[in-house]
């Protein structure tokens, strides 16, 4: 079986497709498509509140696999969904939708350590370009972390609820997973093939995300089993991170949420000769996160977004964008690169929730500038401006071509002519 690089992925295609999964689907009489409109029409029905501020300005209002998001900003998995009391307060600063903290079958595996955290600073300042973490999943009990969604979903029955996922290499577990985190309302999954530190030795997280022949498998259990939305959350610590996405797709996931972060180690720290974070004068390298991931992720959604319009034209597969977001034209970036969603984490761990005021502002503003009524008005408006380095070559070749071909001025003193001798003149000034 071939494979490419250091990505282990197979290009081989997968024997069954997106569309006949879904057909399988209703079949069985639980169609992912039903499920999502009855939450979008409870949404349509007026129960989401929105500030005054998207009331009055460009629609944010965004409708991804189904479900209609009151706009795009999502809350990142990670501590920012880690329990009931957290993603609550998300919900009333006027978040789009929530991703829970990643969950699995057994937290007792799960044991995390402080500090966990450590900063880059800009040189000279302290603006923080950079966040690394070595935080685990959720060390919370699975049973409590599926009360605390159920609780969440019948207080806020319109908002989106997504459920974030990292299992073992076992078909039971996953299965067992999905049924009760889908019994608790929540309304897609998010599937965490990602986590750069998360448990290698289980082959979960990023181990699993690397291997194609894995993730592909186990993406068909998840797509056997979900009756909601599923989306993969892919690594970018991988050579061509469209490979793994496009296996995603092909075995049945209807959404790609990218970036993760970024595998790293912050520093140094040059008075004790520690790395940091330390913990107890040890380290191990973890995710790199915030602004300074900003472009790494842009490309990549970018790699993304030209896939799915060319693999999968016109089939509703969705994009969510990951990675250093703290403005609204930041999420404008994602957006004009094909992001339905925008994730954040980090920066609610840096600013607070109501960061989300300041994001949605700041993007209508974006948005009347260019006179653009919707998010949709711009999604992706902006790949078509990406090509090859050859054609980049080529293309600047013809434009010098056609410039040098235009001649400014006269030749000579016997072509100025008396009746269009000031226009003459203009076509010799050089300011």
């Amino acid at each position: 079986m071939a494979t490419v690089g250091l990505s282990g992925c197979s290009l081989q295609s997968q024997s069954f497709s997106l569309r006949s999964l879904r057909k399988s689907c209703r079949v069985q009489g639980r169609s992912r498509r039903n499920v999502c409109f009855t939450v979008r029409a409870k949404t349509e029905n007026g129960v989401v509140s929105t500030s005054a501020n998207e009331a009055t300005g460009p629609d944010l209002s965004v409708i991804v696999n189904g479900l209609r998001f009151p706009n795009p900003f999502v809350i990142g998995s990670g501590p920012p969904g880690t329990n009931y009391t957290v993603m609550k307060r998300a919900f009333d600063e006027g978040w789009g939708g929530v991703i829970a903290k990643t969950v699995s079958l057994d937290s007792s595996k799960v044991v995390n350590v402080t500090p966990r955290y450590a900063r880059l600073h800009a040189p000279n300042t302290k603006e923080v370009i950079g966040w690394e973490n070595i935080e685990l999943i959720s060390d919370r009990p699975f049973e409590t972390m599926l009360d605390d969604m159920r609780r969440l979903k019948q207080e806020y029955p319109d908002r989106i609820l997504i459920a974030s996922v990292m299992e073992e290499y076992n078909r039971a577990s996953w299965e067992e997973v999905i049924e009760r985190l889908e019994d608790t309302g929540v309304d897609a999954l998010e599937i965490n093939f990602s986590c750069p530190h998360g448990m290698p030795e289980r082959r979960m997280g990023m181990a699993m995300g690397q291997d194609c022949d894995i993730l592909g498998e186990v993406c068909e259990w998840i797509n056997q089993k979900a009756t909601v939305p599923v989306w993969a959350k892919m690594t970018p610590n991988i050579t061509d991170i469209t490979q793994p996405a496009k296996r995603a797709l092909d075995a049945g996931c209807e959404g790609i949420a990218a970036i993760n972060t970024i595998s790293s180690v912050t520093g140094i720290n040059l008075d004790t000769l520690r790395p940091e974070p330390c913990v107890e004068g040890y380290s191990t390298p973890g995710g790199y996160s915030s602004k300074a991931v900003r472009p790494i992720a842009l490309a990549r959604v970018m790699a993304i977004a030209q896939m799915i319009k060319r693999e999968f034209p016109n089939q509703g597969l969705s994009l969510s964008g990951i990675g250093g977001v703290e403005t609204g034209n930041d999420a404008a970036e994602f957006i004009l690169l094909g992001s339905n969603t925008v994730q954040v984490c980090t920066g609610v761990m840096m600013h607070g929730y109501p960061l989300v005021k300041k994001l949605c502002s700041e993007l209508q503003s974006f948005m009347s500038k260019h006179g653009f009524t919707s998010v949709e008005d711009f999604r992706g408006a902006s790949l078509e401006y990406f090509t090859t380095h050859t054609e980049l070559v080529r293309m600047q070749k013809e434009a010098v071509k056609q410039r040098s071909a235009v001649r400014k001025g006269l030749a000579s003193d016997k072509d100025w002519t008396g009746e269009g001798f000031v226009k003459e003149t203009e076509t010799m000034v050089s300011n």
